[in-house]
């Protein structure tokens, strides 16, 4: 029988209270996960884990500290309050921490608006064995594919509990389907290895097996003689697959952490120009049945759609309540957490402008340069923004595709690339991270 995870969290801020807190949030989350991979049409393996943890923040003073257990007895969480009261009298004062004021909860906890949790049959591993040996059998049919390295299906199901000692409460429940498939063309010093996957919060909404294990051998088939590509400076385009890196780096570079710290080379941007006039980057975590989605952040707080760059512009960092003290600001309820840790601010669904181009279109107004469609390794400066990658994909003359490439390096700087960004038409609607493939104008590509 599945716990009662309002009755936990209640249970341990009680004890927290009891054993001497002056205020405390407790999270409960349970859930089931199941894999399946094969391989050569057999099962490889399968695991299947299920369980429930909790975890306690308490507050002495301006001191805090967190603790963790996946065992549930009354006996333990009373032991579990009175060691985290015990350790937050150890710890340095922290004048940034506080918990929301019952002003600041969210006071919508419904989260069926944002269709999060697939009611369907939680799927057998017979059914998982199954996807995973027709996207298997899909790659072995394209032509040159030698082998498929990896066929794996799995399911995720969570139920999130958060309580505060004034006054919030509110949970929600997720369900996660994914199937990938690896695919490997030739052999010897000629392999090459291509992916492709779907990942979904309804099973309904998977693509079928056969188009995944289709397109990971193609994809694999069609890196089939690849070799290092021109060094010198020209235009890239980062394909829909890699894209939302460069994006990553514009959301870490505005993470509240990093702000906090100075270790970040947005610092001194806000309210400037990082990207193109044409461009925005929002944050929309009640968009339906994406996996960023949320309705309340680890905090209490109400989450709203948000812009981080409009046109063009950087509009504010993204904050959890002790960042947005730090640095005098208000919370843009990002605050995210564990059992095990305190919060801290992270992005949830990212939207970012597309344009009006397809990415053969985008390749051809680009001419010469390199498409990107696989990254391997990663060099960037925090503080400048001096940036540096391993690539793959291929290069395109008088804008069509003529030969696949590999083992290169591209580099810049993150402030010149992002302002010259041109955005094609191709992102896919349903992912956390909605963003298209990306043209930059001009890197420095160091191959043959």
């Amino acid at each position: 029988m599945q716990p009662d995870l309002t009755t936990l969290t209640q249970q341990l801020l009680d004890a927290a209270r009891k054993a001497g807190a002056d205020g405390a949030d407790a999270l409960a989350v349970d859930g089931t996960s199941l894999s399946i991979d094969v391989r050569e049409g057999k099962l490889e393996q399968a695991e299947r884990s299920e369980g429930t943890d909790i975890g306690l923040r308490v507050f002495v003073g301006q001191r805090q500290a967190c603790v963790s257990s996946s065992d549930t007895s009354t006996e333990t969480i009373r032991d579990m309050a009175e060691r985290a009261v015990l350790m937050a009298g150890l710890a340095p004062e922290d004048p940034y921490i506080r918990q929301a004021t019952a002003d600041e909860f969210a006071t919508n906890t419904d989260c069926a608006p944002i269709d999060m949790f697939d009611p369907s049959e939680e799927p057998s591993a017979e059914h998982l064995k199954t996807l995973a040996l027709e996207a298997e059998a899909a790659a072995f049919k394209v032509d040159g594919v030698s082998q498929v390295s990896a066929s794996s299906a799995g399911y995720g199901s969570r139920r999130i509990h958060l309580a505060t000692s004034n006054g919030f409460t509110g949970g929600y429940s997720r369900t996660d389907n994914g199937l990938s498939c690896v695919a490997i063309s030739g052999s010897g010093l000629d392999m090459q290895r291509d992916y492709d996957g779907d990942f979904r919060v309804y099973q309904s909404d998977m693509r079928a097996p056969h188009d995944i294990g289709t397109t990971a051998g193609s994809r694999a088939v069609s890196m089939q003689g690849a070799v290092k590509p021109p060094t010198g400076n020209f235009p890239v385009v980062f394909d829909e697959r890699v894209s939302s890196s460069l994006i990553g780096h514009v959301l870490a570079a505005a993470n509240g952490s990093n702000v906090a710290r100075g270790s970040t080379w947005l610092r001194d941007k806000l309210g400037e120009m990082v990207l193109p006039s044409t461009m925005s980057v929002w944050e929309t975590p009640h968009r339906p049945r994406a996996t960023g989605s949320k309705l309340f952040d680890a905090e209490g707080l109400a989450t709203s759609d948000r812009a981080i760059v409009e046109n063009g512009v950087l509009t504010g960092w993204t904050l959890d309540l002790a960042t947005a003290a730090q640095l005098g600001m208000t919370s843009t309820a990002n605050a995210s957490r564990g059992p095990a840790s305190p919060p801290s601010p992270s992005n949830g669904n990212i939207d970012v402008t597309q344009g009006e181009l397809d990415q053969a279109a985008l390749l051809r107004d680009m001419g010469t340069g390199l498409l990107i469609t696989s990254m391997i390794g990663s060099s960037i400066n925090p503080t400048t923004g001096d940036y540096s990658r391993g690539a793959s994909g291929f290069w395109v003359e008088n804008g069509e595709i003529k030969y696949p490439v590999q083992e290169c390096t591209i580099a810049g700087n993150l402030l010149d690339m992002l302002k010259t960004l041109v955005p094609a038409n191709d992102a896919r609607a349903h992912l956390s991270r909605v963003v298209p493939s990306l043209l930059v104008e001009g890197l420095t590509v160091a191959g043959a």
